[in-house]
C-alpha cells in the first residue's frame, strides 16, 4: 500500500511539472499565433519605423517593404483618401492604415468583423510611433472601414484606450 502512495506522489509531481511547463510556454505560443504583418512605408519616413517597433514589441512578426509607391498600394487596397496616413500594413486579410495601436489590431484579429481594416487618419501626437517628449498626447479614433462605411472601432489617448 505504501508503494502506491509513493507512485501516486511521483505521478502527481510529474503531472505538476508538465503542467507548469505548458503554462510557462503559453505566452510564446500565443505570440506565435499572431499572423505575420507586412508594412509598406516610404523609405524616408522615421515615424513608420517607430510604429513598426511598437507592433513588434506587441508580438507581431513584421516584414517591412520600403517603396515610394505606397499611395498606389493604398488605392489598390481600398483605403479611403480621408483615412490615409504615412504607412499601410496588411495582416490576416485586413488593411491597417497609419498609427493604429497594437491592441486594436489584436482586437480586430480576434473579433474578425466584416471590414477592410482599421485606420488612424493623419498622425496624432502620442499615437504609437508619434510620441513627442513633453507634449500631451492627442485623443483620437481608430476607424473601422469597409464596404459598409466607416465607424469608430476604438478611442485612444496616446497608446492607451480612452
Amino acid at each position: 500500500m505504501k508503494s502506491n502512495v509513493t507512485i501516486g506522489r511521483r505521478s502527481l509531481l510529474v503531472g505538476l511539472a508538465t503542467a507548469a511547463g505548458a503554462f510557462a510556454a503559453f505566452p510564446v505560443r500565443a505570440q506565435q499565433a499572431l499572423p505575420k504583418m507586412t508594412v509598406t512605408k516610404d523609405p524616408s519616413c522615421g515615424c513608420c519605423g517607430a510604429w513598426v517597433e511598437h507592433v513588434r514589441e506587441a508580438g507581431f512578426a513584421v516584414e517591412v517593404i520600403e517603396s515610394a509607391e505606397v499611395n498606389r498600394l493604398k488605392v489598390r487596397l481600398g483605403v479611403p483618401q480621408a483615412l490615409a496616413s504615412c504607412h499601410t500594413a496588411e495582416i490576416g486579410g485586413y488593411v491597417i492604415e497609419g498609427h493604429v495601436p497594437a491592441d486594436a489590431i489584436k482586437r480586430l484579429l480576434t473579433e474578425k468583423p466584416r471590414a477592410k481594416g482599421l485606420a488612424v487618419p493623419g498622425m496624432p501626437v502620442g499615437s504609437p510611433g508619434m510620441e513627442v517628449e513633453g507634449v500631451e498626447p492627442d485623443t483620437y479614433e481608430v476607424v473601422l472601414f469597409g464596404p459598409s462605411g466607416q465607424t469608430t472601432f476604438a478611442r485612444y489617448r496616446g497608446a492607451s484606450a480612452a
